[in-house]
């Protein structure tokens, strides 16, 4: 695991805040962490993209750990050593994920391993160690998970990726219900189509134009339309929210 540190002087609603992003180095997780940083948080930012990583930390002031999330032993001292980084630890956010597609007939049950590893797995392990120094600070917390829209409706050719996701809804529920009494709150978001660069590869322009259609917006989403969300669940505005999936669809669900 490699790392850096640097610092900010940023102020706003979050001055202090001690914050851990997952998938940090790109895309919604970078997004999100220049969000925080610009509101005062003192960050860390996880991912297994060394060089992004490191550059995106830098520019915002951020802690930077190198780690394969898929990987159990490595993904807690990542964590654990970010939070003796940080001084512990207040927001998690749990960003990081894997695109696997495929039919039912047709996913690999190595495509159906890596997107439960990474996508719901490494949640329950970095929330096991965020909450145990939530606990023992006793200042209670705030964890976001990043499921999808995929995983309430499904999606054709998504069987890995949708079921991990619905995984992520259930996950966050049951760590809502049981982390409460801690002053821990737990919440997820669901994005709909959302252009970063993950799907880049896979997407045409026909493709845009169609999803966009599927909005009453008419438009698709952005890396900040989710980041403002995961900010605002994080935040005291958002003190009795727990155990909830938002959507962040432009309506192309609406429940």
């Amino acid at each position: 695991m490699s790392e850096t540190t640097t610092s900010t002087s940023a102020a706003g609603r979050f001055t202090g805040t001690r914050v851990i992003v997952t998938g940090g180095a790109r895309g919604i997780g970078a997004r999100i962490a220049e969000r925080f940083a610009a509101e005062g948080a003192k960050l860390a930012v996880l991912d297994r993209l060394s060089g992004p990583g490191l550059d995106k930390a830098a520019s915002i002031g951020a802690w930077f750990g190198e780690v394969d999330l898929a990987e159990p032993e490595s993904t807690r001292a990542a964590m654990s050593a970010a939070i003796g980084e940080l001084g512990g630890v207040d927001v998690l956010v749990n960003n990081a994920g894997v695109l696997e597609f495929g039919t039912v007939l047709d996913t690999t049950v190595e495509a159906w391993d890596r997107a439960f590893a990474v996508n719901t797995r490494a949640m329950l392990l970095t929330t096991q160690v965020a909450a145990r120094s939530m606990i023992d600070a006793g200042l209670g917390g705030a964890i976001v998970n990043l499921a999808s829209m995929a995983g309430k409706y499904g999606g054709e050719n998504e069987a890995a990726y949708a079921s991990s996701k619905a995984a992520v809804i259930a996950l966050t529920r049951v760590t809502a219900l049981e982390l409460g009494e801690h002053g821990i709150r737990a919440n997820s978001l669901c994005p709909g189509y959302v252009l970063t660069e993950m799907g880049a590869a896979t997407r045409t322009q026909e493709m845009i134009d169609l999803w966009s259609s599927y909005s009453p917006l008419g438009r698709l989403g952005t890396p900040d339309d989710v980041a403002g969300l995961a900010l605002f669940l994080a935040s005291a505005d958002g003190s009795y929210l727990t155990g909830q999936a938002v959507n962040v669809t432009g309506g192309m669900i609406m429940h």
